[in-house]
């Protein structure tokens, strides 16, 4: 009896003028490195431009396209891969064409800025998406009805949105982690010297100026002061001393600019440092507990929880167990 061999998964990849080629390389050499370690070809991935010829990426270099985009055939996902000046690409020529392959049950996604492409075709409407962080701001403006985050990147449905960068590299290792397996994409991780693979709970560390503005100098140098007092806490009447404002302003100012009360932030970013410390060193729960400024290991799990949905400890064994 003839076993019928399972056909590749394709991915395409509608490159635009000004594409970032990081995101793309780190999208693609996810599926080649998945079909190089697993010894089958899982995965293609032809490249396309709208007209079939090649376009410079935002460092001016190319990737010579396959093809043009109107010829693609048989694809499984289609992203559209952008980079600097979006608005610029925009054209009727492609949301026609993308909203074809919607009709074919194509999977869509967006690599950078190629996510703004996608919701100006309407066709994010309803979706959980990201961008780069230089764009959001501009994305949520003009889409208000998205639901635009701040994570590396989203995979809703059928919809697959990064953040550009090594983002994209995360989203395709969780795609190959769904479809292959954990130790198959522990594997490309380890091959590409990650030292770990980020997902749902890891955001973009997006500018404090670009959330609060250059003319808001006070609550800027409030937060630097509590990025440098990580373990040793400031009293929130010392800080706002310190900044040389009253604590009801400073109050005023991170609820304004940053949605939160200061004890929240300051709770965050030392939630934050904890979690690099238990994924990229050996210290003990109680050790990175009094580094990031808690007064017990207890007090620091049950905030840990609280925050990330998993103690320390069992965040630690699943960090563990994916590398063994």
């Amino acid at each position: 009896m003839r076993v019928v061999e399972p056909k590749p998964t394709r991915y395409g990849f509608l490159l635009l003028p000004r594409y970032s080629m990081i995101a793309v390389s780190s999208a693609v050499e996810v599926l080649r490195m998945a079909n190089q370690l697993g010894r089958e070809t899982y995965y293609e991935w032809p490249t396309y431009t709208m007209d079939g010829n090649s376009v410079l990426a935002s460092n001016g270099l190319e990737i010579a396209p396959g093809n043009k985009l109107e010829d693609a055939n048989h694809l499984d996902v289609l992203f559209v891969c952008s980079g600097m000046r979006v608005q610029e690409q925009w054209s009727d020529q492609i949301s026609r064409q993308l909203h074809k392959h919607k009709s074919r049950g194509t999977i869509l996604g967006g690599l950078c800025t190629g996510t703004y492409i996608l919701a100006r075709a309407g066709l994010l409407n309803g979706y959980r998406s990201t961008i780069h962080w230089e764009n959001i701001a501009s994305l949520r403006e003009m889409s208000p009805e998205m639901v635009v985050t701040e994570d590396l990147f989203e995979i809703d449905r059928d919809r697959y949105t990064s953040a550009g960068g090594t983002a994209s590299l995360d989203m395709m290792l969780k795609v190959v982690k769904r479809q292959h397996g954990n130790q198959l994409a522990v594997s490309i991780s380890e091959q590409f010297m990650c030292d770990r693979m980020r997902g749902r709970y890891d955001k973009q560390r997006i500018p404090l100026k670009l959330l609060v503005g250059t003319n808001q100098p006070k609550l800027s140098e409030a937060v630097a002061l509590m990025e440098a007092n990580l373990e040793e806490l400031l009293a929130l009447d010392d800080l706002s001393s310190l900044v040389g404002i009253s604590r009801r302003q400073l109050e005023r100012l991170f609820k304004k600019y940053l949605d939160c009360v200061p004890r929240r932030y300051y709770l965050d970013l030392r939630l934050k440092k904890a979690r690099q410390l238990l994924l990229q060193t050996d210290k003990s729960i109680a050790e990175v507990a009094i580094a990031c400024g808690f007064v017990s290991a207890p007090h620091f799990s049950k905030s840990y929880r609280d925050r990330y949905n998993v103690s320390p400890r069992d965040e630690r064994q699943l960090r563990r167990d994916k590398l063994s």
